[in-house]
């Protein structure tokens, strides 16, 4: 087990843990539960999420033999049929509106065991969730092609027009009854949004009107695959052409090595609407330069560039010195579809060259890190506020137009705040132009505690300002409220004062601060009054206007006071 650990360790992966599936029961479900489950012992390994190729055994298998040299990578192949001999999926214009893009290839001469069908079936599982997004970009389709006869066409129809007995059921339903059968499914509920609204649903079918699947919800039941299946068809609809081509060279690369002849796929052709035709998987190497001395920079090591060569030949990307030894020719597999820049060429180097191999060094730069004194100000005063009796609430920055507006008795023009594009919900439409609103609810979400409530909150608040070259500023606002049976005025009168005796600013007019009789919105008409300070107004205490309480659901009065500390830094 140390061995393996270690091994997952070089090659970039993790081993999370070492259980059985009687642990995994035990642990969720109890000891009870747990007992008849099996003891065999089970790994779970963590894989980056771009490295499809690795999502299933034979890859990982595959992966780590060629990264110990027990084997070469296995070159993959395809073998176009002779002409009128090869399978066809014919795409119609009507799957436009709905699932534009297919592609197809034949896995000929398989040999299923109960092991390796498992795996296949849950290497697409574990596609669909990722790659897939959850069978939005693609969804796959396997069938026994022996069960049905070419060509397929691959088009959309109305729903009550789909009729076909789905996998693993014992009748006939239409795809709307489908849709209402399968709402309650734990598992394929989650993927009925994808085109239950749409007019038309694809649907595949062969020469003869048989139904191989209604992507991206369910196979027919006529085609499905068993261990005992020998030539498998494999198609994948979506939405996004480049994830359908990576995720059939996927599966076709890792399962091709049960193949009679081994890593060898048969091609399939697809016909568009225009006529035009093309031939799947594409299994397309291709061929980057990398410079040595790029790799050693970045990485951080000196080392030859045969010596790279060999370091990335073990990460699957066959290479070779070429030049006068100034140059790393590097081919690129259809299973790594993540090696996107020379930057990915880079990482594999130094995984292969172990990072634990790397020299540390002390960074030519020499900085000296600290605090932003905004956040230094923040942290002292949040220690002295919280000595006061106050406590500390933090809020979310993003509420709803009527919080910082229609509650407060403002126009929502007035406040100038930033919006969201397409906000999720109604609790986050804007960026909060105060931090009165989240304390106020906050309260409302504590009524049931003992009075009086003291909180206090210090964060960022989000104005427009077109002279900045993001359009909004933020600014770090104070903001404390008292919520007791009587308003407390001058409990929040004294809070300021403590503040300001922190801050070190005297209450006189010269360089100190003054408050002087105001009217604010959210306040009470006579209880209101503006502070100034450094020469500008710096924000309002007082005692909040009855509507505002019962806006926020309160049923108690309460003060509040709101000040901006920038100019105190």
């Amino acid at each position: 087990d140390e061995e393996f650990d270690e091994l997952c360790f070089e090659f970039g992966l993790e081993l999370d843990e070492i259980t059985s599936e009687k642990d995994i029961i035990s642990k969720e479900k109890g000891e009870e539960k747990a007992k008849g489950a099996s003891d065999t012992v089970l790994y779970k390994i963590d894989v980056p999420a771009n490295r499809y190729d690795l999502l299933c055994l034979e890859g990982l298998v595959r992966g780590l033999q060629v990264f110990k040299e027990r084997i070469s990578l296995p070159k993959y192949e395809k073998i176009i049929p002779a002409q009128g001999e090869g399978q066809k999926l014919i795409i119609t214009g009507e799957t436009v509106q709905v699932r534009p893009h297919a592609v197809a290839a034949v896995l000929r001469n398989i040999t299923f065991t109960k092991d390796r069908y498992d795996s296949f079936i849950d290497l697409q599982e574990k596609l669909h969730q990722n790659i897939c997004r959850r069978r939005a970009l693609v969804a796959i389709g396997t069938h026994d092609l022996d069960t049905i006869s070419g060509p397929f066409t691959y088009t959309a129809k109305a729903p009550s027009e789909i009729k076909f007995k789905p996998l693993n059921q014992s009748q006939e339903y239409t795809a709307s009854q489908m849709m209402d059968l399968y709402r309650t499914d734990s598992h394929l509920r989650h993927y009925l949004h994808l085109i239950e609204n749409k007019p038309l649903y694809p649907v595949i079918y062969d020469s003869n009107g048989v139904v191989l699947s209604m992507p991206p919800i369910i196979n027919g039941d006529h085609s499905k695959i068993s261990v005992n299946t020998r030539n498998v068809f494999i198609e994948c609809t979506g939405t996004d052409i480049t994830k359908a081509k990576i995720v059939l060279d996927i599966i076709v690369t890792m399962f091709s090595e049960y193949c009679e002849k081994p890593f060898t796929v048969e091609a399939a052709e697809v016909v568009y609407p225009n006529g035009k035709t093309h031939i799947y998987p594409e299994l397309a190497y291709r061929t980057e330069k990398v410079k040595p001395e790029l790799i050693n920079k970045k990485i951080g090591i000196s080392e030859t560039p045969s010596s790279l060569a060999k370091l990335l030949t073990r990460m699957c990307l066959k290479s070779h010195v070429t030049g006068n030894g100034n140059s790393l020719e590097v081919e690129i597999p259809p299973t790594r579809a993540d090696v996107i820049h020379a930057c990915d060429i880079v990482e594999d180097a130094a995984i292969a060259y172990g990072y634990n191999n790397i020299q540390m060094t002390t960074p030519k730069t020499y900085t000296i890190a600290n605090q932003l004194p905004i956040n230094k100000l923040t942290e002292l005063l949040r220690l002295d506020l919280a000595a006061a009796g106050f406590t500390e609430a933090l809020t979310f920055a993003l509420c709803s137009q009527e919080d910082i507006a229609d509650k407060l008795g403002m126009d929502i023009s007035a406040t100038n705040a930033v919006r969201i594009a397409n906000p999720k919900t109604a609790e986050f439409q804007v960026a909060r132009t105060t931090l009165l609103p989240g304390l106020l609810k906050t309260i409302a979400a504590n009524r049931k505690m003992p009075l009086p409530l003291k909180l206090f909150e210090i964060s960022d608040i989000v104005v427009k300002d077109p002279s900045t070259d993001v359009g909004a500023r933020n600014y770090r606002h104070f903001c404390a409220v008292y919520y007791n049976k009587s308003p407390g005025f001058e409990i929040i009168h004294g809070l300021l004062d403590r503040v300001m005796q922190l801050l070190e600013v005297p209450p006189n007019e010269e360089n100190g601060y003054t408050i002087k009789a105001a009217e604010g919105s959210a306040f009470f008409p006579g209880r209101c009054a503006e502070i100034f300070a450094k020469g500008q107004s710096i924000g309002k205490l007082g005692v909040l206007h009855p509507d505002v309480i019962t806006k926020f659901e309160l049923t108690m009065p309460c003060s509040a006071l709101e000040i901006n500390i920038e100019p105190f830094v």
